[in-house]
């Protein structure tokens, strides 16, 4: 029974040396031998319940809490704009008209912009580096936003500030693929994913508290951005030494470790991690009617819940709350966010229904 292992092995070791053939970075060009260290041998292992559910905690505690992390930051950065609009921003800005609606959606043109070319990078880099790099530009860019007494900067920083942050959802995407089963990746994804109703609780407690600070040098606001941008910088560092690119480098753990980790996500099918883009994956992604079902959902989605959360704080103050009972009260969108999305993915565990989580975040 070994030998057709053998020779499955075998073939996917020439496999991978044809791809190399075609052009890898001189600075990856380790990665063959890592492969047919890991992959290459004779026989695959079996990973029993207790073995897999161990060496799950300890991917947890590396990855998943990095992805928890780096998600809420995410959040908390993008949306602090709706609580600096109770904060004094939008008059010591001198916005007028559309500008506040406007530094909203820019943030989404640098988004856009970065996308795509962030889906090619993390292919062909140590992907957690690079998660770490852009982690500290957009600290840093948050931190920067202190500065903003016009549009034309804010609208600058808003614009830097998606380009940095685009690479979240790719990135995690791919590591929730590389480093667990498929029964596991709809509740890893709700998790990360629900990340945006946390960052509306303690958001709303974070506004709420340094609305009290009352400074002749820096504005309430200012300081907000300041507190967001240096923690987010600290988490960069943080997230570089913390986090393994890939179970073949995850030097953390022992080598056994390593080997099993990469077994028990086998049946997946996906592989660990492919450095070349295939232009005939991208034809049948295209052409997939399901594919396109996915971005009209996105698209519904995102429609209504951009406008709201955008103004939501401007619209709950308009019904004569204050500004520290308007931080109070966009908490409870949160709450509620957290609610449904992790409940989504516990009902897409126990039906392996995709659809599910979808149209849960839909409605």
């Amino acid at each position: 029974m070994a030998e057709p292992k053998t020779q499955q092995a075998e073939a996917q070791i020439e496999r991978l040396e044809r791809l190399n053939t075609e052009g890898f970075p001189d600075k990856h060009a380790t990665m063959d031998d890592e492969i047919r260290e890991y992959v290459g041998g004779a026989e695959a292992v079996e990973v029993d319940p207790a073995t897999s559910t161990r060496l799950r905690r300890m991917i947890d505690k590396r990855v998943l809490v990095v992805m928890l992390g780096t998600y809420f930051l995410q959040s908390l950065d993008k949306n602090a704009l709706s609580f600096t609009a109770i904060m004094g921003i939008r008059t010591d800005a001198h916005l007028v008209g559309q500008d506040y609606a406007w530094l909203h959606t820019v943030i989404y043109f640098g988004i856009l912009a970065a996308e795509f070319p962030t889906v090619l990078i993390v292919q062909k880099v140590p992907i957690a580096k690079y998660l770490a790099a852009n982690i500290f530009l957009w600290g840093l860019t948050v931190t920067m936003t202190c500065f903003g007494f016009n549009f034309t900067v804010l609208t600058a920083l808003r614009i830097l500030l998606g380009l940095f942050e685009a690479v979240s959802q790719p990135t995690f995407l791919l590591l929730s693929s590389m480093w667990y089963t498929r029964s596991e990746q709809a509740v890893i994804v709700a998790c990360w994913y629900g990340m945006n109703g946390v960052q509306g609780i303690c958001g709303g407690l974070i506004a709420y508290g340094i609305s009290h600070i009352h400074s002749t040098v820096l504005k309430s606001w200012q300081v907000l951005y300041i507190i967001l941008g240096s923690i987010t910088c600290v988490w960069a560092i943080f997230v570089s030494w913390w986090m393994p690119d890939s179970p073949m480098r995850a030097k953390c753990w022992a080598k056994e470790d390593r080997l099993l980790m990469i077994e028990r996500v086998r049946a997946n099918q996906t592989g660990i991690q492919n450095r070349k883009l295939k232009r005939s994956h991208v034809m049948e992604a295209i052409k997939d009617p399901q594919v396109w079902c996915y971005v009209f959902i996105q698209v519904i989605i995102q429609i209504p819940t951009g406008g709201l959360g955008s103004f939501s704080t401007i619209i709950i103050s308009n019904f004569g709350f204050t500004t520290l009972q308007t931080e109070l009260l966009s908490m409870v969108n949160g709450v509620i966010q957290c609610i449904i999305l992790l409940g989504a993915g516990w009902l897409v565990r126990r039906y392996s229904r995709a659809v599910i989580f979808q149209l849960v975040r839909s409605s």
